[in-house]
């Protein structure tokens, strides 16, 4: 079986979609918000220069996302499906980011959600990369039931490496 990386998942609340080059200055207005930035280990991605190299990135990864509030069609954020590894049959789902007026709704829970019901389709383990300081993501990682097993430096698209804790979820925990 093939590995749809972009494929459109969808909920009563939100729809995540493929990125597209066209949907940069919409989400461009959630990501100049400097509070989204605080924890994460680039800081500047508020800046439009830097959020533009991380866009960049996004696009070249092949497994980017928009994600949607459903009842006012805005975009509210990204993520995506990165570094799938079918040696060990994994993948990583990170880059997330959100408004923070959807902070502490669960969007971000029923996005993961989402993704990991239909990722599990057909890898048997899902891992993140969440910066060391940004102790907010975390936090929602490990209500997703996914366990720090590991420390990383990861060298993110066009920026210097960052310490990174490493989390995982198997197919088996999610069930």
């Amino acid at each position: 079986m093939t590995i749809a990386l972009q494929p459109t998942l969808e909920n009563e609340r939100i729809v995540i979609q493929p990125l597209k080059e066209s949907d940069f200055d919409a989400l461009y207005t959630v990501a100049s918000d400097p509070e989204i930035w605080q924890q994460h280990p680039n800081k500047d991605r508020w800046k439009k220069d830097v959020f533009r190299t991380f866009f960049e990135g996004a696009m070249q990864s092949g497994g980017a996302f928009k994600v949607v509030d459903k009842t006012t069609g805005m975009t509210i954020g990204s993520t995506r499906f990165y570094d799938y590894r079918p040696e060990d049959n994994s993948i990583f789902i990170g880059f997330t980011f959100y408004a923070t007026a959807y902070w502490g709704k669960g969007i971000n829970q029923q996005a993961k959600a989402l993704m990991l019901d239909y990722i599990f389709q057909f890898v048997d383990q899902v891992n993140f990369h969440v910066g060391a300081a940004n102790i907010r993501s975390q936090i929602a990682i490990s209500r997703l039931g996914a366990v720090k097993v590991g420390q990383q430096e990861v060298t993110y698209f066009g920026e210097t490496a960052k310490l990174n804790f490493v989390y995982a979820i198997s197919k088996a925990q999610k069930r």
